[in-house]
C-alpha cells in the first residue's frame, strides 16, 4: 500500500501529533462508554438484595397480570366466562415461575462466589 502524498507544509511531526490525538480521542470514548455502563447499573451482580427481590416480584406479578388480562379479554370477546380468565391466569402463573427461574439463574451466574467458596473451588482443581 502506498503512502499518500504529503500535504504541502505538513511535517512528520504534525502527522505524529494527529495520530496521537486520534488515539487519545478513542481512549476517552472507551472510558466514557465504560463509565456510562457502570453508572447505568445494568450489571445484575451489583444489585442490592432489595433490588433483586423487587425485580423477581415484579417479573412474577407482571406475568400473572398479563395472563389474567388476556383471559378477561378472551372472555369478553367469546363469552366463555370464567374459563378464559382461569386458564390464562394459570398460563400467566406458569410464565411467572419461568421468568423468576430465568432471572434468578441470570443473577446467580453474574454474582461472584463468596471468598470461602472461591478458595475451595480453586483447591479442588
Amino acid at each position: 500500500m502506498e503512502k499518500p502524498p504529503k500535504i504541502q507544509g505538513q511535517s512528520e511531526n504534525a502527522s505524529e501529533a494527529t495520530r496521537d490525538l486520534a488515539s487519545r480521542i478513542a481512549s476517552a470514548k472507551q472510558e466514557r462508554h465504560l463509565e456510562d455502563n457502570r453508572s447505568a447499573g445494568t450489571d445484575p451482580g451489583q444489585m442490592s438484595g432489595m433490588a433483586r427481590g423487587m425485580r423477581i416480584g415484579t417479573e412474577f406479578i407482571a406475568a400473572i397480570l398479563v395472563g389474567t388480562g388476556f383471559g378477561y379479554l378472551i372472555d369478553l370477546g367469546l363469552g366463555t366466562s370464567p374459563w378464559g380468565l382461569l386458564i390464562m391466569f394459570l398460563v400467566g402463573f406458569a410464565a411467572g415461575i419461568l421468568n423468576v427461574t430465568r432471572v434468578v439463574a441470570q443473577m446467580n451466574a453474574a454474582s461472584p462466589l463468596p471468598p470461602a467458596q472461591a478458595g475451595a473451588d480453586e483447591t479442588e482443581k
